[in-house]
């Protein structure tokens, strides 16, 4: 059975932009507790990008970038009558970032020889052209619900 459900903390915003959404995005980040290290990481990310970018808002860029690297709908598993099907449903409130960050962090991660921060500033610079890893899982994500559009009824089921 099932307790209370776990209050949600409230983080504060990161120190130089003063911006929640970016300090979500260094709390994803941050491995072992090291937060320091992941804001210089992030920090780095969108100094490098502000630079290609022809010195553009790093705050407006990066909210640009998670809202282009936000899924509209995702795919779930439904069991209906002994079978299971990909129903696809629209992704709600905080999953979209949620999902946009780690993907963005997966497809960084990925990348080859270089430093965290560069790989991390030529995935967002990607996002923006429209290419790179993240755009690529969520275009499977988008195309996989496509793909199951005719299930689409189960969503409003129970």
């Amino acid at each position: 059975m099932r307790g209370k459900q776990a209050p949600k903390r409230s983080i504060l915003p990161d120190p130089k932009y003063h911006s929640l959404l970016l300090a979500k995005f260094i709390n994803y980040l941050m491995i072992d507790g090291k937060k320091t290290i992941a804001q210089q990481i992030v920090y780095s990310a969108l100094d490098i990008l502000t630079k290609k970018q022809d010195g553009a808002d790093a705050m407006k860029l990066f909210e640009k970038i998670i809202e282009i690297a936000k899924p509209q709908v995702e795919v779930r598993s439904k069991r209906v009558g002994g079978a299971n099907y990909q129903v696809p449903m629209p992704v709600l409130g905080q999953r979209g970032e949620t999902l946009a960050f780690r993907w963005i962090l997966v497809a960084a991660r990925a990348r080859k020889n270089a430093a965290m921060e560069h790989k991390l500033a030529a995935e967002f610079n990607d996002i923006l052209e429209g290419i790179g890893g993240t755009m690529k899982k969520r275009d499977d994500v988008h195309r996989m619900a496509e793909a199951n559009k005719a299930f689409a009824h189960f969503a409003r089921r129970g």
